[in-house]
């Protein structure tokens, strides 16, 4: 056991008593972090512009300050970016969490401050396991070390004050030395930048290691769970770490990689646990495993409103306070955070499962997308790729479809298109090259996945007859008007559907 432990449990219960501070006052919480988001904010750029000084409620803030999405915060990101300090927030900002763009930009750089990593990050990272204490009150899982590996990351170069990374980097370059000792790799082996450099090198560093519990991305792990059942030889994760007991998962939806992870691991009393994070902030972690949902995390700096999906692309939208939330309805997921994301409208949908205590879950993006291995691909970005794919190929496309393959025992994932051509003077393949292509150049987090196919291989390309998709849609009710074939999904569903139409009526 290692001599931490003991310590390790007792600021977890210190954290347990906080969430459930937080649990019996939820309204009163929020409101304090409301509070205190607003007077950090007053003397900064941002705060002066919109008049904080003279923000004493909710419905001053709505009034006052506009909905903002990454674009419209992305002129005041580019100058702390550049080295200027207190435009959004009252910290100095040197560090930038990188994820997949918007629509103007291949990649966005969200601003991390000290609060953030502090307040929101690692408070949440706490929680994590303080719910799962307080569940399993006779595990050893302090005893041993985390499994989680990071992505790269590198010197902005627009500022030598300030660099960026994957998330998962920027917070393992700045945990605290408590951190780095309870997880495995070593920091250097887990912030690699060559894949399957790092693969092996993870994998010879971990073996012999007491790992309790892992958090990684469902698509990478199973990667390397693979691989190191390769390297020792043995058929299950248990027979490697014989105190293995939780796998903490989140960012893509886990149902289509429950069965692979439960033969992989061979033990029942594995607990699987969800959380919601993102590099805007730590939202959500489950605590109760009888029913769905997660606990909304409501004391670390990050204060909510739920906007209603018909309000989505308004002017002026209405958005709603948690006391004002129903349930089962969907909300795209605005927050304030303490990195100066004001009013940010982060692209999610949730619906709330639990008013006493705030549970939610993840509905959904604001937008169609293919989501299924961390890719993030939304529909402007499958947009621009086939038009580009044809401008290179002098192809003409009048409609398609996408879905994910997720992984099997056999190869690894992909993106299946269904593709109605009304013009390929090109072979298949030359147009499958250049769309992939294309989606590499637009979206860095699908130019990750497909690096040398090690989670995602080349797409496939059905070419759909001629009226095909207008046999599909007729066959739905739904031909004509506003109908349309959807262009991204994020489970097989429709596609499976039009590939069953498309066999019932042109054979």
């Amino acid at each position: 056991m290692s001599i931490l432990s003991p310590a390790i449990k007792s600021i977890l219960k210190l954290r347990l008593s906080a969430i459930q501070n937080f649990v019996l006052n939820p309204i009163d919480t929020q409101k304090q972090v409301f509070n205190d988001l607003i007077g950090s904010g007053q003397y900064t750029v941002f705060g002066k512009e919109y008049d904080f000084e003279n923000i004493n409620t909710f419905k001053d803030f709505a009034r006052q300050v506009p909905v903002n999405d990454y674009d419209t915060l992305k002129p005041y990101i580019d100058r702390i970016i550049h080295g200027e300090q207190n435009v959004l927030w009252n910290e100095n900002i040197s560090w930038f969490a990188k994820s997949s763009g918007t629509t103007s930009d291949k990649s966005k750089f969200i601003p991390i401050s000290p609060s953030t990593l502090k307040e929101t990050h690692y408070k949440s990272g706490q929680d994590v396991l303080a719910l799962y204490l307080a569940r399993h009150p006779q595990s050893q899982i302090t005893a041993g070390k985390c499994l989680a590996i990071g992505g790269s990351h590198q010197i902005n170069q627009l500022s030598e004050e300030s660099s960026f990374g994957d998330l998962s980097a920027v917070l393992m370059q700045n945990m605290p030395f408590i951190g780095q000792i309870m997880r495995a790799p070593e920091l250097s082996i887990a912030l690699m930048d060559e894949w399957e450099a790092k693969l092996e090198a993870i994998t010879n560093s971990v073996i012999d290691e007491n790992i309790t519990y892992m958090a990684v991305v469902p698509t990478w792990c199973l990667v390397l769970l693979k691989k190191i059942l390769e390297k020792t030889g043995r058929q299950s994760i248990r027979e490697v770490w014989p105190n293995f007991e939780l796998y903490i998962h989140g960012g893509v939806s886990f149902a289509p990689y429950r069965d692979q992870f439960e033969e992989i691991m061979s033990a029942r009393d594995v607990v699987f646990m969800e959380t919601y994070n993102a590099s805007e902030g730590f939202f959500a972690a489950q605590d109760d495993w009888d029913n769905e949902g997660m606990l909304l995390f409501l004391n670390h700096g990050i204060y909510y409103e739920f906007m209603p999906i018909s309000e989505i692309g308004s002017e002026q939208p209405v958005t709603l306070t948690l006391k004002e939330v129903e349930l089962g309805v969907n909300y795209a997921l605005i927050i304030t955070s303490n990195a100066g994301l004001w009013r940010y409208q982060i692209g999610d949908t949730v619906q709330f499962t639990s008013l006493s205590p705030f549970r939610i879950k993840v509905s959904g993006r604001v937008k169609s997308f293919i989501n299924a291995f961390g890719e993030e691909v939304i529909v402007d970005n499958s947009d621009n790729a086939i038009k580009a794919a044809c401008q290179r190929t002098g192809a003409r496309v009048l409609d398609y479809t996408a879905a994910p393959v997720y992984m099997s025992q056999g190869a690894n994932g992909a993106h299946e298109w269904l593709i109605e051509f009304d013009h390929l003077p090109v072979s298949k393949e030359v147009f499958i090259t250049a769309l992939d292509e294309e989606l590499k150049a637009i979206n860095s987090d699908y130019e990750a996945k497909r690096h040398k196919d090690i989670a995602l291989r080349m797409p496939l390309i059905h070419q759909v007859p001629r009226g095909g998709f207008s046999a599909w849609l007729k066959s739905k009710g739904k031909l004509g008007g506003q109908h349309k074939v959807p262009r991204l999904n994020n489970d097989r569903k429709i596609l499976e559907e039009i590939l069953q139409c498309l066999q019932t009526a042109f054979t």
